[in-house]
């Protein structure tokens, strides 16, 4: 395989008429056929037989990773899931900080064994709440010690990282994944798909011309990220496409209150220079 087809969508739980908005995600899941999916907000019952991860992935063809973020309680957890053409080989999760009254979040990574390698995989939905960003500033910290220490620079497929981030692409709290700010002495960088391959257009994920995001009031916005930290020296990790998706709605319905983010990833390093040739440093 020479890329790697990458999908996220934060599915708004159960709200809204979730049967007709179950049948237009899995329609749009089964056009894109994306060879990993990152999913927030899924609701999952200790006691029922599948939780909606599972019902997306229902005849598809998905091995499925979950991970609470929120106990709700009575046996019912909202959180994280993944799902993966191929299988997934490990899996973990991560409380995120947050503060005290706040619900609480997490980070989901799953080691996905695909025909390429290893590809180490983050899935997490950051702090909603438009005045803490600084909250959000802690969690992406977090989430990049995670990522180092999972998954290291110079050691296998590079990391791709998704989500709901709940922040601006010139929001700090992007601008510091993206390389463009340090915080506390450290920096990283993981390349934003939509930016880096999108088609020039703002991308909102957030958008008032969906009328369940039109609820919330809030102003367009483009909140859902697909990062990879490549490309290393062999362009692996490089993103090769990106646009938004799950933007069609049905009679008036939705797929969800966001749209989603596709990106396609590279995922064979390209020939070796001839000796003597010169590389980039």
């Amino acid at each position: 395989m020479d890329r790697l087809r990458v999908l996220t969508l934060n599915i708004w739980n159960r709200q809204g008429p979730w049967e007709d908005r179950l049948r237009l995600i899995r329609r749009d899941v089964k056009a894109l056929a994306p060879d990993i999916v990152g999913l927030q907000e899924i609701l999952h019952h200790d006691t029922l037989p599948e939780d909606q991860a599972q019902e997306i992935a229902r005849d598809l063809g998905y091995h499925v990773a979950f991970a609470p973020a929120w106990h709700i309680g009575g046996g019912l957890h909202l959180g994280n899931a993944v799902l993966s053409r191929f299988p997934i080989g490990a899996a973990d999760v991560f409380p995120l900080p947050v503060e005290p009254d706040d619900e609480s979040r997490a980070l989901l990574y799953v080691g996905i064994d695909a025909p390429c390698g290893r590809v180490p995989v983050f899935n997490t939905h950051l702090t909603w709440q438009l005045h803490r960003g600084h909250v959000r500033e802690r969690q992406v910290a977090f989430i990049a010690e995670r990522v180092r220490e999972l998954a290291p620079i110079g050691v296998g497929f590079p990391p791709i990282v998704m989500g709901d981030f709940n922040a601006e692409p010139d929001a700090d709290e992007i601008r510091y994944l993206k390389g463009l700010t340090s915080r506390l002495g450290r920096s990283v960088f993981f390349a934003d798909s939509f930016a880096a391959a999108g088609d020039g257009s703002p991308g909102f994920t957030f958008a008032r011309a969906n009328s369940f995001a039109l609820i919330a009031g809030e102003p367009n916005r483009r909140i859902d990220y697909i990062f990879s930290r490549g490309p290393d020296r062999d362009r692996l990790g490089e993103v090769l496409a990106s646009r938004v998706v799950c933007t069609e709605p049905e009679n008036g319905v939705w797929p969800s209150d966001h749209f989603g983010v596709y990106a396609e990833i590279r995922a064979e390093g390209l020939p070796k220079p001839a000796p003597g040739a010169q590389v980039p440093g």
